[in-house]
């Protein structure tokens, strides 16, 4: 197989589940390539690490890559789908951080995963993706405008709520008066969006849902919309800045920016091994309908 590695952190007590994870490609004769900044921290604090290939952008990947492996939680997943972008390269997440709704490995089924994978013994659960455009452009958004979890648009030093003007298929919906506003993808819908308020949405739905930040008008709560929607927002604040973000990357707008969501045009391939299931880590991790009184 030919492997992408990536990860954002090197922590003492994960370096055994990274050895054990080389050892098991390196005896299959794997080609292996780590992302460039995660090789050179792993070499700066492991000096027994071997020389491997390295990538370092969207460029450096193809199609021809069978597999990508994160190490860190689902944070370390959201910035992996920069590098994979378009490219149809299945992603094994390993769950070194804390909760991992996205990197659903943990250290321990490190062998288990991979036997698995050689035997094509998995399922590929298909994430939909929001893109965003802007009017006028934001530097550094033209190529990196799109979000697996979410898009927010929320307050920029300032305790000053915002109105954010809301049309859905050129339609007004309304004027949002709050902290901000969360367009969120069902994968979304586990994170900051279900902090706020918003429902938990299955991953094969073809939906969004707006969810306010902490609103002021009382009627004022979470929206499913069909995902084929198309989505403008324009911030009326009396400040002039406010903050645009995209899963973990965060832009600066103005109250002239015009912004536009919708649906991306490409999927990202979550590897879902025999036995796991949506179902199955909403009611591990987020311990669904546990009763403690039976």
């Amino acid at each position: 197989m030919k492997v992408a590695i990536h990860g954002q952190f090197y922590k003492e007590s994960t370096q055994p589940y990274l050895e054990k994870l080389l050892r098991i490609l390196n005896k299959n004769k794997d080609e292996i390539f780590f992302e460039e900044e995660f090789y050179d921290l792993l070499k700066f604090n492991i000096k027994t690490l071997k020389e491997y290939n390295t990538f370092s952008s969207y460029e450096d990947l193809d199609a021809g890559f069978d597999l990508f492996i994160t190490l860190g939680g689902d944070g370390t997943i959201l910035r992996a789908i920069t590098f994979i972008r378009d490219l149809p390269i299945p992603v094994l997440g390993i769950n070194v951080g804390r909760l991992g709704f996205l990197a659903t490995i943990q250290k321990h089924e490190i062998k288990t995963a991979l036997n698995h994978i050689r035997k094509k013994e998995f399922t590929l659960s298909e994430r939909s993706l929001l893109q965003v455009s802007t009017v006028p452009d934001i530097e550094g958004l033209t190529t990196l405008n799109f979000a697996l979890n979410e898009i927010t648009v929320g307050r920029k030093n300032t305790t000053a709520m915002l109105a954010i003007v809301t049309y859905l298929d050129g339609e007004k919906l309304t004027s949002y008066f709050a902290d901000g506003l969360i367009i969120a993808t069902p994968t979304g819908s586990t994170g900051y969006s279900m902090s706020c308020g918003g429902p938990v949405i299955t991953p094969g739905t073809k939906s969004l849902v707006l969810t306010p930040i902490a609103p002021h008008n009382l009627t004022a709560r979470p929206l499913l919309i069909p995902d084929e929607t198309v989505i403008k927002l324009q911030v009326n604040s009396r400040e002039k800045e406010a903050l645009l973000s995209l899963d973990s990357r965060v832009f600066t707008i103005t109250n002239d920016t015009k912004i536009t969501v919708k649906r991306a045009n490409f999927t990202i391939k979550l590897i879902e091994l025999p036995n796991q299931s949506f179902i199955k880590t909403i009611r591990k991790k987020l311990l669904w309908g546990v009763d403690r009184r039976s």
